[in-house]
């Protein structure tokens, strides 16, 4: 029989089905990511005008996971369920305004959404927790490391920026667009003002336009375990931006993924999953 005719052994379906991708999105875009476990410790807490929403999962050294801006926790299905099977207590916030958080008429800014993770934490008791960022999350994360440190054992900062310098030129490609269309609809779902989307996204586009603004003696001055991530193919972030945090923050590590984009923890979640549990496994005990 002809190599490229025989059947699959049992081994190789079991291995196809295992390192299954999505690097167009497309599984995304109709399903969203994989769904969070069922939780009993889910709830809201009211912090600067706002109910934020939030869950746990598992038990262990915590790990608080912030998602990227206009997304929300669920999409970090392909990682909470990873953190608890590998004994970790994972936690999950929905930012302001995002998922099934509110907010009320401040504008967006990465310091108040910090400040909305700090009272989560203060709820849930937590004295120091590591953090887990992606995109806008990961400057939430980067800020709370700046204003709290001894309550951040490390950060995982993937796909963001620190200073307006480091984004790229706007491009709405095929996979961008498949992402914006799942956010709507999931926004229409879970968000208490399901109508308004556009108001949202522009709003927290303002923000992304001109915050964070965080200078070389900024980066200088933070003081916990930073571990940079950059996708190979990161539709929004320079390159060069995250080497250069990563050679202006004290002690940084620098980790580059390869094939994948901005959106890597959903595209190959094997491979992004990898990179964080050697991160954790540095940081937490």
């Amino acid at each position: 029989m002809d190599r490229s005719t025989r059947p699959l052994s049992s081994k190789t379906i079991r291995r196809s089905k295992i390192e299954s991708y999505d690097d167009d999105l497309s599984n995304f875009e109709a399903n969203g990511a994989a769904a969070l476990p069922v939780t009993n410790d889910e709830g809201y807490i009211k912090s600067n005008g706002a109910r934020i929403w939030y869950a746990t999962y598992g038990s262990g050294s915590p790990v608080i996971l912030l998602h990227g801006g206009l997304g929300h926790s669920g999409n970090w299905g392909y990682q909470v369920p990873a953190l608890v099977s590998h004994g970790y207590r994972a936690i999950v916030i929905d930012s302001r305004g995002h998922g099934r958080s509110t907010r009320d008429t401040q504008p967006y800014s990465y310091e108040l959404m910090a400040s909305d993770v700090s009272a989560v934490m203060d709820a849930l008791n937590l004295e120091k927790t590591a953090f887990v960022g992606w995109s806008d999350g990961a400057c939430i994360a980067l800020v709370l490391a700046s204003q709290i440190p001894a309550r951040v054992s490390g950060v995982f900062f993937f796909a963001c920026n620190m200073d307006p310098s480091g984004t790229k030129e706007f491009e709405l490609t095929p996979i961008i667009e498949r992402c914006i269309n799942r956010h709507m609809q999931d926004y229409a779902d879970l968000s208490s003002t399901p109508d308004n989307f556009k108001e949202f996204s522009d709003a927290v586009g303002l923000m992304q336009k001109t915050q964070p603004n965080y200078s070389v003696n900024d980066l200088a001055q933070i003081r916990v375990p930073v571990t940079v991530v950059q996708s190979e193919h990161d539709e929004f972030i320079k390159y060069e931006h995250a080497e250069y945090l990563a050679l202006h923050i004290p002690n940084a590590q620098f980790v580059i993924l390869p094939g994948v984009s901005h959106f890597a923890p959903l595209q190959r979640p094997k491979k992004f999953n990898s990179v964080l549990f050697a991160f954790l496994g540095e940081v937490t005990s």
